[in-house]
């Protein structure tokens, strides 16, 4: 499996089979194991050992950890939730009504909106199946539908323009 790591602002690839792992394209031998009755874990990376403890955060591939007494704040996820968590972060960061974009090659499932529609922030406009998984695409903030550029059945690649939003009028 591989995730994409982000610690104190650096960003990190790991990919993990069984007992080793490729941290940047570096391969070295790694163990995780527990000592019973503690959350302590110990963590072998190559011939140094650590102790390690972890604490799930606020959302979603967040994580608290005591690294040998010293705290680490990281967050961890996979392919496909960073690109999302990347593109999401870039529309948030606009002003306005940002245009839905598909984050991952994939297949239209469903359209749930029109052309005219005023959508809130988070509702389920698209939805997109990837790598055998259905995603429902969301609103980032609130707006008016004023294009809808996916259809059903249709195959989309990653960045590809699917809904656009504009400002809902001011009465």
């Amino acid at each position: 499996m591989k995730y994409i790591v982000d610690v104190h602002g650096e960003r990190v690839t790991v990919e993990l089979d069984g007992t080793q792992a490729v941290v940047d394209g570096e391969r070295v031998e790694v163990s995780l194991s527990s000592i019973e009755g503690t959350p302590v874990r110990l963590l072998r990376i190559g011939e140094e050992v650590h102790r390690l403890v972890a604490r799930r955060g606020e959302t979603r591939g967040c994580w608290a950890l005591d690294l040998d007494g010293r705290r680490v704040e990281a967050e961890a996820l996979d392919e496909r939730m960073r690109a999302i968590r990347d593109l999401t972060a870039a529309a948030a960061a606009a002003s306005g009504p940002a245009p839905l974009m598909a984050p991952m090659p994939g297949l239209v499932v469903r359209v749930s909106v029109g052309v005219g529609d005023t959508v809130s922030a988070g509702q389920g406009l698209v939805v997109v199946e990837a790598m055998k998984m259905e995603n429902e695409l969301r609103a980032s903030v609130a707006g008016v539908v004023t294009a809808v550029l996916a259809i059903p059945g249709q195959a989309v690649d990653k960045g590809a323009l699917l809904v656009e939003l504009g400002p809902i009028p001011s009465v």
